[in-house]
């Protein structure tokens, strides 16, 4: 007897169908047709998965889909992993599941502004401090005279100021 894999790959070579025609008439990826065709089980997450697409593969094919389902589930029910239904019974989570689940839960629009009108009294707490300890000493120290006071070089090239008049008695001009 055939796997419902087989089936569905006979039916599409039957009626000369590409998969990639199949995949866009069913709106299913291509690897996943594939997957279903060779009964590679492990490419879905979940086994609702497998029968959604079964499902759709085979109506697409214009095939009775409820027994390909069922010849599915009982194919399924053969494995190890798709025997039975998934587990209830939670997985062991680490710490960043916990984490995760945490920050799911937060209600960001109410604890966003609060984290910012913290984080803004915090900076000016720090602008604060730092402006109280910060040294008070004068900034211009250390500038000298700010008079300019030439260089004095050996072999200068200025000529020498004449120099200041003695008591010159001043010029008469005359009146006009």
């Amino acid at each position: 007897m055939p796997t419902v894999g087989e089936r569905l790959r006979g039916e599409r070579e039957r009626q000369k169908l590409t998969i990639h025609q199949v995949a866009d008439g069913t709106n299913i990826k291509t690897d996943h047709i594939r997957a279903l065709e060779d009964g590679k089980w492990e490419a879905f997450s979940a086994p609702v998965y497998i029968r959604g697409f079964t499902r759709t593969y085979a109506r697409y094919l214009r095939l009775d889909d409820k027994a390909v389902v069922a010849d599915l589930d009982a194919e399924l029910g053969k494995t190890a992993d798709y025997a039975g239904p998934p587990s209830l019974v939670p997985q062991r989570k680490g710490p960043l599941d916990t984490l995760m689940l945490v920050l799911s839960r937060v209600r960001w629009r109410l604890v966003f502004p609060i984290l910012l009108g913290l984080a803004v009294v915090g900076v000016v707490v720090w602008g604060m401090q730092w402006w109280k300890t910060r040294p008070k000493q004068d900034p211009l120290v250390g500038l000298g005279s700010g008079l300019y006071q030439p260089r004095s070089s050996a072999g200068s090239a200025m000529l020498p100021l004449p120099p200041p008049p003695t008591n010159a008695p001043p010029a008469n001009r005359p009146a006009r």
